[in-house]
């Protein structure tokens, strides 16, 4: 084994790159680690002993693929005749998922299958999510946002912007989405935190896990019997019995812990990186057109997610030069996708003002996020509201002594801000 730099060493004979523990889902601050950025300098495409990320040694193979590149991520990503999301769990189980009995707590999981089952689940799914109805949903988003700025003032500063702002916020529109009734809420979305939570034992997530699809099962029962306009009562209503209680649970839990985690990080850190770049916040507050754009920039400058769904090669194919055999893994590195050069100029610099086609914050693909759309009000009337309430919004501790959470995603454990008279002054 030869020594390359801090954070990973290479076998040079095989290729082979054995990472820090964890380097997937660690951050610099707001960026990608040095560790990470070396290593895609060594290729876009590179072979990661699958034994340092906790991986199964699959059908004998040591290794898992690691794409870092812009254009490989999205070849790999908008391929899912060649690369599959379904989860293979023993090395005697055909690529192709013939004869597998679907695993319960995977059912209707979008992220876990391919087409057809995925296509078939995912139109059930699109018209809840198309911009006209998202947009119906404003005035309640303004209201959840305007309640907890209320909240935020009265208590008076400091406070912590992640537990106060950027979570409920995330929660209570999600909430309002899938029909979740007020009175539920704070105890639905403590569960849904626990089933979140990385840094829990695997028993102790388990039993959390149990007590989350319990309610679930509870809430499909009860709009089974009386479905209202939310999100499930719209899907019972629309596909009775062509949807499964077990679909309906899956596709429920993939539509709120992706956008649990996916909203409420994003406006933590978003907030985060604007406090450092105070000279870019007017720009959240010109026209729509710009707004969007500033807010698909943050998206791609912050890449939270740190990868999807490990893609499968279900055939030998050549990407970028190098064969992926069938039945070898891929994970794609979104941060490091949305920092290449490939993609834009100036990558690692924040300008929200860019006009950007094609990151893949969201995802790319038949997988690209179905959720875009509520991400992108949300975060776009959060921030706007954040601002006109607290024009002079700041960080109450040093940027260094934030602490970031072990998770899915990336984002602040915890995000003290003040406001009004600098005690400076």
């Amino acid at each position: 084994m030869t020594d390359v730099t801090p954070g990973f060493v290479v076998d040079e004979a095989t290729q082979v790159v054995t990472p820090e523990p964890d380097f997937i889902i660690t951050r610099k601050h707001l960026e990608p680690t040095d560790s990470l950025r070396a290593l895609r300098k060594r290729g876009a495409l590179l072979k990661i002993n699958g034994h340092a990320l906790g991986s199964l040694d699959v059908d004998g193979t040591a290794y898992i693929w690691l794409a870092t590149g812009y254009d490989v991520v999205r070849r790999i990503l908008g391929d899912y005749e060649n690369f599959s999301t379904r989860r293979r769990l023993t090395a005697g189980e055909p690529i192709d998922g013939t004869g597998v009995t679907p695993v319960k707590e995977l059912v209707g999981h979008l992220m876990n299958l391919d087409p057809p089952e995925h296509t078939r689940l995912r139109r059930m799914l699109t018209p809840e999510f198309t911009l006209r109805r998202i947009r119906r949903l404003e005035p309640v988003i303004s209201e959840i946002i305007e309640d907890h700025l209320n909240l935020i003032e009265d208590a008076g500063p400091p406070a912590d912007l992640q537990s106060m702002y950027a979570e409920p916020v995330g929660g209570a529109t999600l909430c309002e989405l899938i029909g979740v009734p007020r009175d539920d809420r704070a105890e639905f979305l403590r569960r849904c935190g626990l089933h979140l939570d990385m840094s829990r034992g695997s028993k102790r997530r388990a039993a959390d896990s149990m007590a989350f699809n319990g309610y679930l099962d509870h809430l499909i029962g009860l709009q089974r019997k009386q479905p209202d306009d939310g999100f499930i009562g719209m899907l019972v209503q629309e596909h009775g019995d062509d949807v499964t209680d077990d679909e309906l649970r899956g596709m429920i839990t993939v539509v709120l812990l992706a956008g649990l985690d996916n909203i409420s990080g994003m406006l933590g850190l978003g907030v985060l990186a604007l406090l450092e770049h105070p000279e870019q916040i007017p720009v959240i507050f010109e026209d729509r057109a710009v707004t969007d754009r500033a807010v698909d920039e943050l998206t791609r400058y912050l890449s939270i997610t740190f990868q999807p769904t490990p893609r499968m090669a279900l055939n030998d194919v050549v990407v970028d030069g190098q064969t992926i055999k069938a039945g070898e893994i891929v994970v794609c590195s979104l941060p490091m996708a949305n920092r290449d050069e490939a993609l834009i100029p100036d990558p690692d610099v924040l300008d929200l003002r860019r006009q950007i086609a094609g990151h893949v914050g969201f995802g790319h693909g038949v997988h690209h996020c179905l959720g875009s759309s509520i991400s992108r009000v949300v975060l776009r009337l959060a921030y706007q509201a954040l601002w006109r309430r607290f024009p002079d919004l700041r960080l109450a501790v040093p940027a260094e002594d934030i602490v970031f959470r072990k998770a899915i995603t990336h984002g602040a454990k915890r995000l003290p801000v003040t406001w009004g008279p600098s005690a400076a002054t």
